[in-house]
Order: structure tokens, then sequence, then C-alpha cells
């Protein structure tokens, strides 16, 4: 029986003779941006989620835009309906985050900001 020298096995660390990289340890880069947005972009989902919730106890369901939201709202209530939707949009907008898309997030916190906090403002306090 032979054996075989460890010598004759690849070296796991090479693909080809070309070292492969090691993307577990690789150290992410702070970025004071994409703190800034991924904040800006969670308040928004607080304040679109109080906003919605008062606009919809004073003037009914249908006032809400979104079907789908409006649809978990006759089916489970306001509050448990706008927690699962504002829950959801945070968590992705953590992911996003965690990928480092931070132009996505900006892009969504100034979205939030202009289609739904300020219409809800406006609806609810002139």
């Amino acid at each position: 029986m032979e054996t075989v020298a460890a010598t004759r096995y690849a070296d796991s660390g090479t693909t080809l003779g070309s070292p492969i990289p090691n993307l577990w340890n690789l150290r992410a880069r702070h970025s004071w941006f994409g703190d800034a947005v991924l904040v800006a972009f969670l308040l928004a989902q607080c304040f679109d989620g109080v906003f919605t919730y008062v606009g919809v106890v004073t003037f009914g369901t249908g006032v809400e835009a979104n079907p789908i939201i409006g649809g978990l709202m006759l089916r489970l209530g306001h509050g448990t309906a706008l927690m699962i939707a504002k829950s959801l949009s945070a968590f992705l907008g953590i992911a996003l985050h965690l990928q480092r898309i931070h132009g996505a997030v900006a892009a969504l916190a100034c979205f939030y900001l202009t289609v739904a906090i300020l219409p809800w403002i406006v609806i609810l306090f002139f």
C-alpha cells in the first residue's frame, strides 16, 4: 500500500495557481453617509407609520393609498398591519445598508419623505 504525501494534494488556498480571496474576513469600511441615510430611512418609516395610523383612525381605511396595506388593515387591524408593513420595510432597508447599497436607502428615504410624510402632514395639520 502506497502512502500519499501531503504535498501531492492541491493547496486549498489556491485555484489554478492563483490565490483565492478570503471574502469572509474583508473589513467593511465605515460609511457615515450610509449610517445617516439609514437613520433617515428608519425615521421616515416611523413617521409614516404614526401618521398613517392617525390618518386611518381619523378618516377611515379608505384614505390609505396602498391597497395591500388597506386590505391588511381590514383583516388584521390598523396597528397590526402597519407594524408588519413598517417592520418589513425597516428590515429590507437595513439589509440594503448591510450590503452597502446606501444610494438606494437614500433614495427610498427621500421617496418616503416626499410621497408619504409630507402629504400626511398637509392632510393632518393644515
